[in-house]
């Protein structure tokens, strides 16, 4: 997730992206275990990290097999499992998958944990799903969205479900305060930054550098209906579940919004298509 956009240094090329982003997730894990944020004492009692957002468009999924792309530590993996649903999911990360693993033991969840790259998947994983599921702040860290677009045509049944749910493109145009354009809607470069803390605790003293891209509309859904998808369902949504921008204001439960620009922006997207024969 890219939630934190302080350009602190520069990284000198985004080439090594994978082994940058892998060592950045590693740095934040045990922060994020212990942090509010994540609510882990509650999680282990039961509760669910999943939001309306997603819980609407999933559906009733008892019986179904679910592929839960770049799922960090498994929290929402784990909620899968805990609605009925046989659960594989994938993270760079091996310190959160290590964490994942472990924590399901926890919970006596069933769940199938893989540490890989995402795009190396296909050598991890030999399997069709009846859905795909990814959400909140996944993409940006993507250079290539038709790689994953043939990713989730490959592990899907056919007319099986792809869902996905997003922060919106023009949240990441916006600089840190939200004051002015800072950085460019379309995917035409790597952005190459260092942050001090992190989303979850933006106090925390740890320090990393990460590479990520933006990706528009339109990039998006392509890589979808150009990989024999249908878009079955599009929404914009005017507020953000996660408290993890600045300047939030709380207007409902889990519904924060940039309190200078109140609902006037998209903040988070969600995708709903279907494999075709």
């Amino acid at each position: 997730m890219r939630y934190n956009q302080h350009t602190i240094t520069m990284i000198d090329s985004a080439s090594n992206y994978i082994e940058i982003n892998k060592h950045s997730w590693n740095n934040r894990t045990d922060t994020h275990l212990k942090s509010d944020f994540y609510n882990m004492e509650g999680f282990l009692k039961g509760e669910t990290s999943l939001n309306p957002i997603e819980l609407e468009l999933l559906g009733d999924i008892r019986g179904k097999s679910i592929l839960h792309l770049q799922c960090h530590f498994g929290q929402d993996s784990i909620s899968l499992n805990r609605l009925g649903a046989s659960v594989t999911a994938v993270d760079l990360s091996d310190k959160a998958i290590d964490s994942a693993r472990r924590i399901a033991e926890e919970t006596q969840a069933d769940v199938q944990f893989i540490c890989c790259d995402l795009y190396d998947l296909e050598n991890h994983l030999d399997q069709q799903f009846d859905i795909v599921f990814t959400s909140y702040g996944t993409i940006t860290w993507l250079p290539d969205l038709d790689k994953w677009g043939k990713l989730i045509s490959k592990f899907l049944k056919p007319h099986g479900k792809f869902v996905f749910v997003e922060f919106h493109p023009v949240v990441w145009m916006f600089d840190d305060n939200f004051d002015k354009i800072g950085y460019n809607y379309f995917n035409v470069a790597p952005i190459i930054e260092t942050e001090n803390g992190t989303y979850a605790d933006k106090d925390a003293t740890i320090s990393q550098s990460y590479v990520t891209w933006n990706h528009s509309m339109s990039e998006v859904i392509s890589s979808l209906l150009n990989n024999n998808l249908s878009l079955a369902k599009i929404q914009e949504f005017d507020y953000s579940p996660y408290p993890t921008f600045s300047h939030l204001v709380e207007v409902e439960p889990k519904k924060y919004r940039i309190k200078h620009l109140d609902n006037k922006i998209p903040m988070v997207y969600a995708i709903v298509a279907e494999k075709r024969d």
